[in-house]
């Protein structure tokens, strides 16, 4: 159970592309306006003394930042109204968990999780670190559905997942069947999750294209709706039963964006 807000739990997930630049284009302003209860960011960019202390510390927050030992790199962070009860940063990776790609928090009830998995690049080195990434984080994501489920706990990883499922996943799967993020080998593995963990926001929206939630910034991808939707909500299957509402959360205007993903928003009832 949710034990949230009267049985409520909002929970929002967004790559800011630098938290930085994101504050100065807007970010600040909606975190203001903002009625998630938990705040799920990737690639912040940027350790805490470098982040304005409005958004480093901002009132009504309890903030948990996990940058990544290459400065200027990555980094994953969590946003609560209600203090944790325990913080992990990491998976239990060597290779991967001082590289600012994970971070979760326990809630009454619930575990909370920011994740930036890599992006990779089809034929280089890149794309063999995020196929061992894949492989050290399924493991793990097996693990933590078992131990959650032995204390009687819920389970929702939201981020920048960088892999799009389905061909309704992203507006030009024809011209991208052999770029990263729709590999056939990362697509099946995204498969091998969904046996264990179900897609939130695809379930609320079956059969349909989208909802994106990044769009590039090259030429008017943004105008043209030709996104992909790799910000994801990924939780077991008695929260994903709960939820009630998925939306994204997406700009009227091109300059209105202060990053190239959109917020990705859930609401989870009782």
């Amino acid at each position: 159970m949710c034990r949230y807000r009267a049985g409520v739990l909002t929970v929002t997930s967004v790559n800011v592309n630098g938290i930085r630049a994101a504050a100065k284009k807007g970010f600040t302003e909606w975190l203001a306006e903002t009625e998630a209860d938990v705040v799920c960011l990737q690639e912040v960019r940027a350790e805490a003394d470098q982040i304005p202390e409005e958004v480093r510390a901002p009132e009504g927050w309890h903030v948990v930042l996990a940058p990544s030992v290459a400065k200027g790199r990555a980094g994953v962070a969590l946003y609560s109204r209600r203090a944790p009860e325990r913080v992990r940063i990491g998976f239990g990776s060597e290779e991967f968990d001082a590289s600012g790609r994970y971070v979760e928090i326990d809630l009454p009830g619930v575990t909370v999780a920011s994740l930036y998995l890599p992006s990779g690049q089809a034929g280089t080195e890149k794309q063999d670190e995020k196929y061992r990434f894949m492989g050290e984080f399924l493991a793990y994501l097996k693990e933590l559905k078992t131990r959650a489920a032995a204390d009687g706990r819920e389970v929702v990883v939201c981020g920048d997942w960088n892999i799009c499922h389905q061909e309704a996943d992203l507006k030009n799967w024809k011209t991208n069947r052999k770029n990263a993020g729709f590999l056939p080998e990362e697509r099946e593995w995204l498969g091998r999750v969904y046996e264990e963990y179900v897609d939130v926001v695809r379930a609320l929206h079956p059969g349909v294209e989208g909802p994106y939630s990044w769009w590039s910034y090259r030429g008017r991808a943004f105008d043209n709706d030709a996104g992909w939707r790799i910000d994801l909500h990924v939780s077991t299957p008695g929260l994903a039963e709960r939820a009630v509402k998925a939306f994204v959360e997406r700009a009227a205007t091109h300059p209105e964006r202060w990053s190239d993903h959109a917020p990705v928003t859930v609401v989870y009832g009782s």
